[in-house]
């Protein structure tokens, strides 16, 4: 981050250079590094069990859980926020409002990893928010800032393919690229050889796409923080409330089921998954609609680019707390031990 920072005052013409290359509105630098964080961890998928986990009651049960989390309470938490902390800034809330609104479909996997969250369920959940994001993204912005947010004379336009084409970009093509690799890779080598020696090598790509992202996002953004500081702290005090409220409320929710219904359904797996899943952001979609609505140069796309760079220290620290809690709570009335994936056979001793 401070590498970003450096590079993005000293570099004044880096955005300029990342923009000269897009596709679509999008910045091709940053899909990069998306892309390649995301690839191996869809590699992991167990695609082949997917149809099995539908099957099971539980993940209707997870879908609406996630539904709860990320399109009712999640937009109305950050409306209140923003508007509780940013009362004399309408441009600046407008911005973190967009935040608000986009689902994360990207960086969530990363957190999920990290964390050793369920790969299968947290992709499941990815992708339905994702086709609720291109269905649902316009209206709400409409409704959230136009009608309950109080800017009835701002003008948005929020086209469909617009939004489509930004799910298609950081979700399809790592999903296309995260299967052939699978299942080529078991064609040639074999399944056993797949999961105990390809994987654990190939996952080093998620990490370095990972710093690399970092790095490109406070660069691309390193000159507009220094040069807007005060706005910048202001904004930085909904996100961090938002990230941190979204994820611990999740996180306890799930913890909270797990001890009243049981572990292998509610476990520590499907906690992180659905904590990170309600507690992220699609920042690049919301960052591409602010620039598309009000320019490249407004206070509605800085609030919105302040977004990741929130997100990425607070859920980083977050997964941290994860980890600790695995092991520190209870969970089923038995500490957490195993790592068995939900989905997988569990044959007695």
């Amino acid at each position: 981050m401070v590498l970003g920072v450096i590079i993005g005052n000293f570099a004044p013409h880096v955005q300029q250079t990342f923009d000269t290359v897009r596709f679509r509105g999008v910045s091709v630098p940053i899909s990069a590094g998306l892309i390649a964080m995301m690839w191996p961890i869809l590699t992991k998928v167990q695609y082949e069990t997917l149809h099995a986990l539908f099957s099971s009651r539980f993940i209707w049960t997870h879908i609406a859980i996630s539904l709860a989390f990320n399109w009712i309470l999640g937009p109305f938490v950050m409306l209140a926020l923003a508007w509780a902390t940013l009362p004399d800034l309408p441009t600046y809330r407008v911005g973190v409002i967009m935040v608000g609104l986009a689902r994360c479909i990207a960086m969530v996997m990363i957190w999920n990893e990290l964390a050793g969250g369920d790969p299968n369920y947290c992709a499941i959940l990815v992708t339905v928010n994702s086709i609720l994001q291109i269905l649902l993204y316009s209206p709400y912005a409409l409704l959230f800032i136009n009608v309950i947010g109080g800017q009835g004379n701002t003008h948005i336009q929020v086209a469909y393919g617009d939004v489509a084409i930004a799910v298609l970009i950081y979700l399809g093509i790592p999903v296309a690229a995260g299967i052939v690799t699978r299942y080529f890779v078991w064609m040639v080598v074999g399944k056993g050889s797949l999961d105990r020696k390809f994987v654990p090598v190939f996952s080093l790509l998620s990490l370095l796409g990972l710093l690399y992202t970092i790095v490109v996002l406070f660069a691309y953004q390193g000159h507009h923080i220094v040069h807007n500081l005060g706005p910048v702290f202001r904004v930085f005090v909904p996100m961090v409330l938002y990230f941190v409220f979204m994820w611990t409320f999740a996180f306890y929710s799930l913890h909270r089921l797990s001890r009243c219904y049981g572990a292998e359904g509610y476990g520590y797996p499907m906690a992180v998954a659905h904590s990170f899943t309600a507690g992220s952001n699609n920042f690049e979609l919301a960052i591409a609609v602010a620039i598309a609505v009000y320019g490249v140069g407004s206070d509605q796309a800085l609030a919105a680019t302040i977004g990741p760079l929130v997100e990425v220290p607070v859920l980083l620290a977050l997964t941290w707390v994860a980890l600790y809690l695995k092991g520190t709570l209870r969970w089923d009335g038995a500490p957490q031990t195993n790592e068995l994936t939900i989905g997988e056979d569990v044959k007695p001793a």
